[in-house]
C-alpha cells in the first residue's frame, strides 16, 4: 500500500512508539502534543532510541535511523497538524473525559478544514469506542486501535470498530497495521476490556488470589508464567496448546473438561485491587526491583523483547 500522512496525538511512551513504527514503514509522521514540555523532549528521545536500535541491528523497517528521523516532524498546532493527514492515532491518557474531549475537537476541526476522509484510531486499552466516538460525525471512519505496551517490540494490535464504523475503514486499518509489521486482530463487536486485557486481568486476578491467600510467593507466582505457561504461549496460543496436549481439542475437553469446570468454580470471587490490599504483593515486588529501578528494568524488558522478536523472525513465525 502507499504511504500515508500520519498524525500522532500525544508524545508519551505509546505516542513516540507509534511515531517510530509509522516512520519505519516510510510514512510521513507528525507528532502533536498540547503540552510544550513533552513535545520539546520528544525529538531527542526518539532520535536516541532509533540510533540505539540501529546500533543493535534491531531497527524496524528497511530505512536507516537517519531516514526514519527525517520522516518525523513535531507540531504544536492541531489545526495545522491535521491539514492533509490521512490517518490519526490518538494516544492521550486513559480517561473517558479526555478521550471524549479530544475526539470532539478532532470532529470539529476536521469538519472546519474540510478533511472528511482521514481515518482516526484511538489507543484506548479498555474504553469501548461507542462511549466517546459514537455520536460524532467521524464515527464511520473511527476505530479503537489498541497496541500492547511497548508497541515497538510487541506486535499485537486490537482493532475495535464502533457499531457504525464503515467495514472498509476497519479493513484499511488492518492492512495499514500489517504493513508496519504489526499483528492486528479485529473484534467483531464491543466488549469491555477488549480481548487482551480480559485475558490479562483473569491472570492477574488468579495471581492475586494465590499470593494474598498465602499459597505462593510473588516470585513463585511469576515463575508459573515465565517458566511454565509463557514459553509455550510465546509460540502457540492456549487453544492450540490444549489441542496439542490431547488428540485434538474435543479429546482435550473430554479428558479435562470436568476438572477445568470444578477448579474454575473455586475462582468465582473477583478481588478488588486497592492500594491498601496490595501492600504484601508490593512489599515482595520491591524486594526484587525497587520502584526507582523501574526505568532500567523496563529497558531490560524491551531489550529482551527485541531479541525475542528477532528470534521469532528467524524462525519464520513473525
Amino acid at each position: 500500500m502507499g504511504t500515508e500522512t500520519v498524525l500522532i496525538i500525544g508524545s508519551g511512551i505509546v505516542g513516540k512508539s507509534w511515531a517510530m513504527l509509522f516512520a519505519s514503514a516510510g510514512h510521513q509522521v507528525r507528532l502533536y502534543d498540547s503540552y510544550p514540555e513533552a513535545l520539546a523532549a520528544a525529538p531527542k528521545q526518539i532520535n536516541e532510541k532509533l540510533k540505539a536500535l540501529e546500533a543493535k541491528n534491531q531497527l524496524r523497517g528497511k530505512l536507516s535511523a537517519d531516514e526514519q528521523i527525517g520522516l518525523i516532524s513535531y507540531q504544536n498546532n492541531l489545526k495545522e497538524a491535521l491539514q492533509g493527514v490521512t490517518y490519526v492515532q490518538e494516544c492521550t491518557p486513559e480517561r473517558l473525559e479526555i478521550k471524549s474531549g479530544v475526539f470532539q475537537e478532532l470532529d470539529r476541526t476536521l469538519n472546519e478544514i474540510g478533511n472528511n476522509t482521514a481515518i482516526i484510531g484511538s489507543s484506548t486499552s479498555t474504553i469501548m469506542p461507542s462511549k466517546f466516538i459514537g455520536e460524532l460525525s467521524v464515527t464511520k471512519r473511527s476505530v479503537v486501535v489498541h497496541p500492547v505496551n511497548p508497541p515497538y517490540f510487541v506486535r499485537l494490535v486490537e482493532i475495535i470498530p464502533t457499531p457504525t464504523t464503515d467495514p472498509a475503514v476497519t479493513a484499511h486499518v488492518r492492512q495499514l497495521l500489517t504493513s508496519l509489521g504489526q499483528k492486528p486482530i479485529v473484534m467483531n463487536k464491543e466488549l469491555p476490556g477488549f480481548a487482551l486485557n480480559r485475558v490479562q486481568y483473569a491472570i492477574l486476578n488468579e495471581m492475586w488470589r494465590l499470593v494474598n491467600g498465602g499459597y505462593l510467593s510473588v516470585e513463585d507466582a511469576d515463575t508459573v508464567m515465565t517458566e511454565g505457561l509463557a514459553p509455550r504461549y510465546c509460540f502457540i496460543g492456549p487453544l492450540e496448546t490444549a489441542q496439542l496436549n490431547a488428540e485434538g481439542f474435543v479429546d482435550y475437553c473430554e479428558r479435562y473438561g470436568e476438572a477445568i469446570y470444578d477448579v474454575s468454580m473455586t475462582q468465582t470471587e473477583i478481588p478488588r485491587m486497592t492500594p491498601e490490599s496490595s501492600q504484601e504483593i508490593d512489599r515482595q515486588l520491591q524486594e526484587k526491583v525497587k520502584n526507582e529501578g523501574l526505568p532500567e528494568r523496563r529497558q531490560w524488558r524491551d531489550e529482551n523483547l527485541a531479541q525475542l522478536a528477532t528470534f521469532k523472525k528467524n524462525l519464520g513465525i513473525l
